[in-house]
């Protein structure tokens, strides 16, 4: 059982994904973090919203969830959409990998949250969306 959860919901803007990082920040500060853990979060978090809004979206306006658990000293981050979804999720966490080249997309996002979180789980299937699990263990400061 968690020791605390929120959930949020907004739109699939560009504009709306410095707002879920800060507020997943926000959250997990409880947890005493350090300054590199919650950069870290925000980094894996900005990373997965933005998939959600240029790969599941293409742009177009759609729902973007978050939700964070808080476990003792952990926390597992749930970005959710109901996008075009990934048809082959093993291609698609390849690095350098993308699928719109013509936006000049790096294919790093999900290298980037694998690197800045202790476990990623990426759950696909073509046009019904994608769920994104990523956990992260915080030092204990005793």
């Amino acid at each position: 059982m968690c020791d605390n959860k929120m959930k949020i919901e907004f739109l699939s803007k560009s504009e709306n994904e410095s707002f879920a990082r800060v507020a997943v920040a926000a959250f997990i500060s409880q947890l005493d973090p350090t300054i590199e853990e919650i950069t870290d979060v925000k980094t894996a978090v900005s990373e997965a919203v933005t998939n959600s809004i240029i790969h599941g979206y293409s742009n177009k306006d759609g729902k973007v969830i978050i939700e964070a658990k808080l476990y003792n000293d952990e926390v597992t981050v749930i970005v959710e959409d109901n996008g075009m979804g990934i048809e082959n999720v093993d291609l698609a966490m390849q690095p350098l990998y993308t699928s719109r080249p013509d936006l000049e997309r790096s294919g790093m996002g999900f290298t980037v949250m694998d690197t800045f979180m202790d476990e990623l789980e990426v759950e696909s299937n073509k046009n019904s969306g994608t769920k994104i699990v990523m956990k992260k263990r915080f030092k204990s400061l005793d």
